[in-house]
This record gives C-alpha cells, sequence and structure tokens, in this order.
C-alpha cells in the first residue's frame, strides 16, 4: 500500500456495517463478566480519538470515562489497532472497515505510547500517515537502526588498518537521527 493520509472523518456513531464488520476484530473470549454495551464503549473510544479531547470531555451519552479508556488501555495492551491497521492495507479490506480507516488511523495516534515501538513500526510499514503522531522523518524509525547496524558491522569488519577517524561519531548522529525527536510538536501531527 503506498504511504498515505486517510480522509477526514467528523466524529459520529457507527453505522451497522461498520459494527458488524469490526466486531470480529474487538471479540474475544476471556474471563470475566461481558462487557454490557461494548459498540457504545467502541464509539466512545472513536469519538475521544477523532475529537483529540482528554477522556474526561466524553459525553455521557457513552457511559463513564474511566471505563471507557480502561477499555482502550486493554485493547491497546493486547495489539488491536496494529492488527486493525493489517486488515486495513489488505487489499480485499470491507468497505465498512475502510469507511473507519480515519478513525482507526486517530486512535492508533492516542495509543501511541502504550503501542510503543511497534505500533509506530506497524503505522510507517503499511503508509498509514495519519496513524503517527508526526511526520514520518521525525519519529523512531527502526528500519533505519537496523540498516544502520547491518552497515556498520559489515564496513568496520572489512577495514584492515582499523577505524577511520570520525566514523564513531557519524554512527552515533546516524543513530540519534534512527531514533527520531524527543519531542514533536503538537501542530505537526497530522489530523
Amino acid at each position: 500500500m503506498r504511504p498515505h493520509y486517510s480522509t477526514p472523518r467528523p466524529p459520529g456513531r457507527m453505522t451497522d456495517l461498520e459494527w458488524t464488520t469490526l466486531s470480529p476484530y474487538i471479540l474475544w473470549h476471556r474471563a470475566g463478566r461481558p462487557v454490557a454495551n461494548l459498540r457504545m464503549r467502541i464509539d466512545a473510544l472513536f469519538w475521544v480519538a477523532a475529537t483529540g479531547k482528554p477522556w474526561k470531555d466524553l459525553p455521557e451519552e457513552f457511559g463513564r470515562p474511566d471505563t471507557a479508556s480502561r477499555h482502550f488501555r486493554r485493547l491497546t495492551q493486547r495489539h488491536l489497532w496494529q492488527r486493525l491497521l493489517h486488515a486495513l492495507a489488505d487489499p480485499k479490506a470491507p468497505p465498512g472497515l475502510k469507511s473507519l480507516e480515519h478513525w482507526i488511523c486517530r486512535a492508533c495516534q492516542r495509543a501511541y505510547r502504550l503501542g510503543g515501538m511497534s505500533l509506530i513500526t506497524t503505522a510507517r510499514r503499511l503508509g498509514f500517515h495519519t496513524a503517527l503522531r508526526g511526520p514520518s522523518w521525525m519519529l523512531p524509525d527502526a528500519d533505519l537502526s537496523e540498516l544502520i547496524l547491518r552497515v556498520t558491522d559489515h564496513w568496520l569488519k572489512r577495514l584492515p588498518m582499523g577505524v577511520p577517524r570520525g566514523i564513531f561519531a557519524l554512527c552515533g548522529r546516524l543513530l540519534a537521527t534512527a531514533g527520531g525527536r524527543r519531542r514533536v510538536p503538537r501542530y505537526l501531527w497530522p489530523k
């Protein structure tokens, strides 16, 4: 899939088709009490992700904010957003899932810290720029880091007389680039 930004979609509720398409990815069998109204809770997650507002501003119609945020964390820890990005990247993805692309990408932005490098790498490799929290070149790049490691190992083994002057400084600067910026200004985040 070509790298792209998803088409913005205003916050709202999912249609029946979208919910039918999305529910197999979300439902899992686990011990404990089943979620009372799972669709409402997922609508709440997408509302917070699409608006960018804090959890405390969640409208009452979606339930309690702490319950919704806890559910969001649990879904993130179960790698739901990575699975949904892979499903969206499939050319045979159902139209109901494709229509949710913007909200899923915004939820990935929201899950940035919890998802860690695996979420960033998945979004970057699959070309979902809206799922990243800033321009791609400002974020950590695991692929570039591995490439730098392979190149430096290759050349250090081939040098007969030792390491040329300044090579370690160069490698350090390259690795700093691969590590991304410490902070990305919020105005650079995709909307």
